[in-house]
């Protein structure tokens, strides 16, 4: 990646941070309002963005699959899942066992995902889409059975679910960055076996990387780098779907430029996201998992027609 596509990317990056500082009502006028509300929001979402774009990067290597994501391949939903059962039983988000509940949601969705599109034999990317499809729902339809019986704190997780970053806890944030963040070297330590994994398994056994071994390493790293963008906002989808390809047209397929490069490229991404969805309809808020999914949709949809038409 040149130094030109670097600062670019750099400057949009900044240029979501001012506007998230900036967004709402009181503009730059009042300084508490920016240091206690939206800065930490603003944190939150650079660290949930972060997390996602990373996620999304690894999938979309170690699967050879451009539509893979954490929302398409059930992993949010299933750290979603797991972040609920463990609120509605009292469990702490700050708590080791609120944060191993959700990774193990999340590792467990993503492994069920893939091990249902390998039951054709072949992993092709219509079935790990339907896979993915098809365990996400039947999660979030678990997840709203569970909120539905439990009306007393359904509200509040409602908008959990939905995904949003209305409460950023500090402790909350402090850990989930400092995962994501040790996700990210981990990978980036790997970025050649990532690479010999893009150009496929049989490709990636010959130049003496174990396939087996480097999918469970990178869905491990992915999964944990979701799960902690879940702990902090929710279900929010597409951002590991988007990111990937918008950076891979500054960076080049190498993961060695890549994957941090997805990780600034999803913060900007979500972090403009958020502070779009408060600027939308004030005083009212757009949560950033419907802003993402308004624009990740038509997006899904575009790389779906691309990819059949390539095949065609």
């Amino acid at each position: 990646m040149g130094k030109n596509k670097a600062l670019l990317l750099l400057a949009a990056l900044a240029a979501a941070c001012l506007f998230s500082l900036a967004a709402g009502p009181a503009g730059w006028s009042n300084t508490d309002v920016i240091l206690n509300l939206r800065l930490p929001r603003t944190l939150a979402a650079l660290a949930v963005g972060a997390g996602l774009g990373l996620a999304g990067a690894l999938f979309q290597g170690v699967l050879k699959n451009p539509l893979s994501d954490p929302y398409i391949l059930g992993t949010s939903s299933g750290a979603t899942a797991a972040a609920v059962f463990c609120f509605l039983a009292g469990i702490e988000r700050t708590s080791p066992v609120f944060f191993l509940a959700v990774f193990a949601g999340a590792f467990g969705a993503t492994f069920l995902s893939y091990w249902l599109a390998r039951l054709a034999g072949r992993l092709s990317d219509g079935a790990l889409v339907l896979a993915g499809v098809a365990v996400s729902a039947f999660l979030s339809a678990l997840v709203m059975l569970t909120l539905t019986s439990s009306r007393e704190r359904s509200f509040s997780l409602f908008y959990f679910v939905m995904g949003g970053l209305y409460t950023v806890e500090p402790g909350v944030l402090m850990v989930s960055s400092l995962i994501i963040a040790a996700a990210g070297a981990a990978a980036m330590a790997r970025w050649r076996a990532l690479d010999a994994m893009s150009l496929g398994a049989e490709n990636a056994y010959h130049l003496g990387i174990s396939p087996e071994r480097e999918r469970i390493l990178f869905f491990v790293f992915a999964c944990a780098s979701t799960s902690a963008a879940v702990a902090i906002g929710g279900t929010i989808g597409f951002v590991g779907l988007m990111v990937p390809h918008l950076v891979r047209r500054l960076t080049g397929p190498s993961a060695r430029l890549l994957v941090p490069a997805a990780a600034l490229g999803g913060a900007a991404m979500l972090t403009a996201a958020d502070a779009a969805g408060r600027s939308l309809f004030p005083p009212s808020e757009v949560p950033a998992g419907v802003v993402m999914a308004l624009a990740g949709a038509p997006f899904f949809m575009w790389l779906l027609w691309k990819n059949s038409r390539g095949k065609n």
